[in-house]
């Protein structure tokens, strides 16, 4: 528990109405978490202004708001903290609230286009295997070691990061693992965390709609390597480096801390070769000063899975474990829930579900399906709304050249016409589909649907975008959807047809 002074004190130009002394219990800016004695944080929003709440806030207990604004009315006895800026303010407060719990555990943080989130699950396999209690905080979900947490986005806010951390450290974590992604790193959501371990995957495009330029979204990206080079109350700091990706001599100048490179096609302190890649995983040798030579012979299948390996090994080998520990780790591990993962309910063809939303993501699992296809690729995928629009065109271009018959339909289609969106991927499928056949039909579960009832024996239906979502952003709803889940009903009702 802190006062309100002792937090005031640490900003210039805050001001307090009230009682100085008033004790704080929790920061929170969701009026429906608020318990007694929490700090109400009112966010001015383009939606909602968390102002609004102040009395629904007061009621479950609040004994004090802070606030921007200085025309802001409160009951009597609750307490304002005024700040000249909102967001600095908070990057200041919260972690010193929770005394900053990342400095009492070992943090690894994963920035990347794609593969963050295969990467983190199998570096906290390591660890766990190593002995070490780990939290995870990732795209799919927070896990505190086995106890399970959902997540909203792939980094929370401050608020909630730091909170999350405390519970962590509360619970007597020895690491975290988390996924860090460039609007987090842009927005300084991650105020407060002492990096120990920084990994880089790769980066291609995504989130231009925010970030504008490739450039400013490598940028954002390289600022991880900025926080982990800061000087900070723990020691042995490391950057973990894909250098076979043009990005990584941007990240590693931005790492002034020890190196750690990883590679296939160049040398590299790390590096994979004598690559096998199969229908049910790879085989591959890892060479590394430490070990010499590592042969693995792993579950999981994809060129890009051996760099996420990689990922992995390089943050192990950061933080100290043992070879023999790394390679037993790794050839336990099964999969990741949405990441090239089979549905399988009794059908003669295989059924894959990939969250690649991203045109490097499908590139790479497509080719991947490739790989292993003893017949045709049948491919479904689409674009969500409200994001990167440059994207889609590319991605019904890759679709079209890597697949042998292509459905695209919708993703989470948000505020946007779902048909708008399908005309721009519709651009890029013309441009390569050839005589091939394609489909555009909108509704998602139509169009898995329609995969299914396509496929014959040994083909693959490839379902690309959603992986493990399990719900579907409309216009005005989100509504439950599974691609899995509709995977297996469309192949059950097959079945049943052919009965």
């Amino acid at each position: 528990m802190k006062t309100i002074g002792q937090l005031a004190d640490l900003l210039e130009d805050a001001v307090i109405i009230g009682n100085r002394d008033t004790v704080i219990t929790g920061i929170e800016h969701d009026s429906r978490k608020v318990q007694q004695g929490t700090l109400f944080v009112c966010i001015p929003g383009v939606h909602v202004d968390g102002h609004k709440f102040i009395p629904q806030a007061v009621a479950a207990g609040a004994s004090a708001i802070v606030t921007t604004r200085e025309d802001v009315e409160v009951p009597q006895g609750i307490a304002v903290l005024r700040v000249k800026e909102l967001q600095p303010a908070l990057d200041t407060i919260v972690p010193y609230f929770h005394d900053y719990p990342a400095r009492k555990m070992r943090v690894v943080g994963i920035t990347g286009t794609n593969g963050k989130t295969t990467t983190s699950y199998i570096t906290r396999a390591i660890l766990r295997k190593a002995g070490y209690k780990v939290g995870l905080i990732g795209t799919i979900q927070i896990m505190i070691e086995d106890e399970v947490l959902p997540i909203h986005n792939t980094t929370p806010d401050v608020v909630e990061l730091q909170h999350t951390l405390a519970m962590m450290r509360d619970k007597g974590m020895d690491y975290v693992v988390m996924e860090v992604s460039s609007h987090a790193l842009d927005q300084n959501r991650v105020a407060g965390i002492e990096f120990d371990t920084a990994v880089f995957t790769n980066l291609t495009q995504d989130h231009l709609d925010y970030h504008k330029t490739l450039e400013n979204y490598m940028l954002a990206k390289a600022k991880l390597f900025d926080h982990v080079s800061e000087k900070g109350c723990k020691q042995g700091k490391t950057a973990v480096v894909n250098i076979d990706d043009a990005a990584g001599a941007t990240m590693l100048a931005h790492a002034e801390c020890q190196h750690l490179t990883y590679a296939i096609e160049k040398e590299a302190d790390l590096r994979a070769m004598d690559i096998l890649v199969h229908a049910n995983g790879a085989e591959f040798v890892l060479h590394h000063e430490s070990f010499g030579e590592m042969k693995l012979s792993l579950h999981i299948t994809g060129i890009f899975n051996v760099y996420n390996v990689m990922s992995a090994v390089g943050a192990a080998l950061s933080e100290h474990i043992d070879a023999s520990v790394i390679k037993e780790a790794l050839e336990a591990f099964t999969a990741v829930p949405g990441r090239f993962e089979l549905v399988k309910a009794g059908q003669d063809f295989s059924i894959i579900v990939d969250y690649a939303h991203t045109p490097d993501g499908v590139e790479n699992v497509l080719k991947t399906a490739r790989k292993i296809a003893k017949r045709r690729i049948i491919a479904v995928f689409g674009c969500g709304g409200d994001r990167d629009r440059t994207k889609r065109p590319i991605m019904g271009r890759l679709a079209a050249e890597l697949a042998d018959v292509v459905i695209a339909t919708s993703d989470n289609p948000r505020t946007e016409d779902p048909a708008f969106i399908l005309s721009q991927v519709e651009e890029g499928v013309e441009e390569a589909i050839g005589t091939k056949h394609h489909e555009l039909i909108v509704d998602r579960r139509q169009a898995i649907y329609r995969a299914v009832e396509m496929a014959e024996k040994d083909d693959i239906v490839v379902i690309l975008g959603k992986g493990h979502e399990n719900y579907q952003i409309l216009k005005d709803k989100t509504i439950h959807f599974d691609d899995k889940e509709e995977a297996r009903a469309a192949v059950a009702a097959k079945l049943a047809e052919k009965k």
